[in-house]
């Protein structure tokens, strides 16, 4: 008679994870690729010509200088993060937003005012405002996405508010997998693109009107300086 689980009638154990990482409590992620976009976005505003940059130069500066501030406070990764670092990420973040909204602005009033005459400078700065939105919006989702990443860390939110597909099919990913920068990124990119979601969807009101947002801008940008630069090359 054969010895054994199948003998006893017994069920083999489960996997010791039954739970996603995304769930559960983990070592996070390392910060260098969110200050790497900081750092991309503060040099995008820097090349921008005079006329599109809101105050004086030194804003970027002082940017730059808060975001090599915050890897230095705390190079490691987000599970150990002191709480006084989200509140200076959010002024770091909302700052490069205002300064980024005040360019696309002034871009905007001067295309329609017919004061662009220059296809390639208008081109260029357009890309460099749309590059640092796309960056902008996956640093609020990062931020903002169940808690934020400490509290994805801690795996404390039980909903997310971005779904995205290694979630929805966990047989398709590694057990260790969980969302990272690249991947609130990528959102961002993609949605920027097609001026809607594609592979992750939004599932809080706070993340689709944040999509919504981001696409409007983006579409506005685009049609309106496309449009400029070809009038102008003809």
């Amino acid at each position: 008679m054969r010895d054994g689980p199948a003998a006893n009638n017994e069920r083999p154990s489960p996997p010791i994870h039954t739970v996603p990482a995304w769930r559960r409590t983990t070592f996070g992620e390392t910060r260098w690729t969110v200050i790497a976009a900081v750092a991309v976005a503060v040099l995008l505003q820097v090349v921008l010509p005079t006329r599109f940059t809101a105050g004086h130069r030194a804003v970027p500066v002082l940017e730059l200088v808060l975001a090599v501030g915050l890897w230095v406070a705390h190079p490691h990764k987000t599970h150990s993060a002191p709480k006084w670092m989200r509140p200076i990420s959010i002024v770091l973040i909302s700052t490069i937003t205002v300064t980024n909204a005040w360019s696309a602005i002034r871009l905007i009033q001067q295309i329609i005012q017919g004061k662009q005459d220059d296809a390639v400078a208008l081109l260029s700065s357009g890309a460099a405002i749309w590059a640092t939105n796309v960056i902008l919006f996956a640093l609020w989702y990062w931020e903002f996405d169940r808690g934020g990443p400490l509290h994805r860390t801690l795996g404390t939110a039980e909903h997310p508010d971005f779904s995205f597909p290694q979630m929805q099919n966990p047989e398709l990913a590694p057990a260790h997998w969980e969302p990272t920068f690249p991947d609130y990124l990528y959102v961002s990119f993609t949605n920027a693109c097609s001026f809607s979601p594609t592979d992750t969807m939004p599932m809080s009101r706070w993340a689709k009107m944040a999509m919504l947002v981001q696409s409007s801008v983006s579409l506005i940008v685009v049609a309106l300086v496309v449009s400029r630069a070809v009038g102008l090359f003809k």
